[in-house]
């Protein structure tokens, strides 16, 4: 069964010694042992490898999306009977 870390939901196998919560060796202190929410060491955790963050900017608009159809226009109504004119 595989468990993962409390923060970043990597794979982990290591535990924090403070609130027991399974965590990766990312953001497990290596001096106390707790994971970095509950570390209290003033040596800032840093991850092996470091998180890249691509920014990127849009530079064409998007194309508008379709309108919706007007909906189905209401029936003729019925034609009013006519009788023909009697004589009097």
């Amino acid at each position: 069964m595989a468990f993962y870390c409390s923060i970043c939901e990597e794979e982990s196998t290591r535990i924090c010694a403070t609130c027991t919560k399974d965590t990766c060796g990312n953001h497990l202190c290596e001096k106390c042992g707790c994971c970095s929410d509950c570390c209290s060491c003033e040596v800032a955790l840093a991850p092996d490898e470091p998180e890249n963050v691509i920014f990127v900017r849009q530079t064409t608009p998007l194309p508008h999306p379709h309108p919706m159809p007007d909906p189905d226009p209401a029936p003729e109504p019925e034609p009013i009977p006519t009788f023909p004119p009697r004589d009097v």
